[in-house]
């Protein structure tokens, strides 16, 4: 009887620290889940403040450069792309898609000086930069505290609590892509007349040949 008694208290403690893990466990991984999405809601925000600057940044740019329906169709469809998706796997594809159009719009850009001269450009392309590092700057965090969920989840016993309790591994990070970030820095500093090219140094006048008697 008493040996029944002993080993129901062990059964009941053992019951109680496993319950105690798991709950506690849980709990942190519901935290971590939340910092994610708390981390996602700042890119998201970012991403968007982009997308409203671009429609009126295309539209100053066409005001010299018309011809480049091309490049200002593929603007179009990336930003439509991102507005409309609806998971954060989505918009990191759009938002990839639209880094590349926005690239080769900056090209496009190197080649119309003139447009230094317009300020509502020049304020536009000082938001979208001031933007740009902001995108920078979240999704960091964000990758950063994704992979501090998914690094959570995965060790042992939280491998096991996470399938039980329903926390997936979640793979939605901003990734590099070979070209896709190197997007070409514009420098607006054009000289005063791009055209005109620096005279060649004048050549020395030849010495005279001395006088014979």
């Amino acid at each position: 009887m008493k040996i029944g008694i002993v080993i129901l208290v062990i059964v009941l403690i053992l019951a109680l620290v496993l319950g105690s893990s798991f709950v506690a466990r849980r709990n942190q991984m519901a935290i971590k889940r939340e910092a994610v999405n708390a981390a996602w809601s700042q890119v998201d925000v970012v991403l968007q403040r982009r997308a409203d600057l671009i429609p009126n940044l295309v539209e100053t740019v066409k005001g010299y450069a018309v011809q480049e329906q091309v490049v200002y169709g593929e603007i179009a469809r990336a930003r439509s792309a991102l507005l409309s998706a609806g998971t954060p796997a989505e918009k990191i594809a759009a938002n990839g898609q639209l880094d590349s159009a926005l690239g080769r719009l900056l090209v496009i850009v190197e080649n119309y000086p003139q447009l230094k001269s317009n300020e509502n450009f020049m304020r536009l392309q000082d938001e979208l930069a001031g933007t740009e590092n902001r995108i920078a700057i979240e999704r960091r965090n964000y990758n950063q505290v994704l992979q501090d969920y998914n690094t959570y989840i995965s060790l042992f016993p939280n491998n096991l609590i996470a399938s039980m309790a329903g926390f997936p591994r979640n793979d939605a990070y901003f990734k590099t892509e070979p070209g896709a970030r190197q997007v070409p820095k514009v420098n607006f500093d054009y000289p005063k007349n791009p055209g005109a090219q620096t005279p060649a140094p004048a050549k020395p006048a030849p010495t005279p040949a001395p006088a014979h008697p």
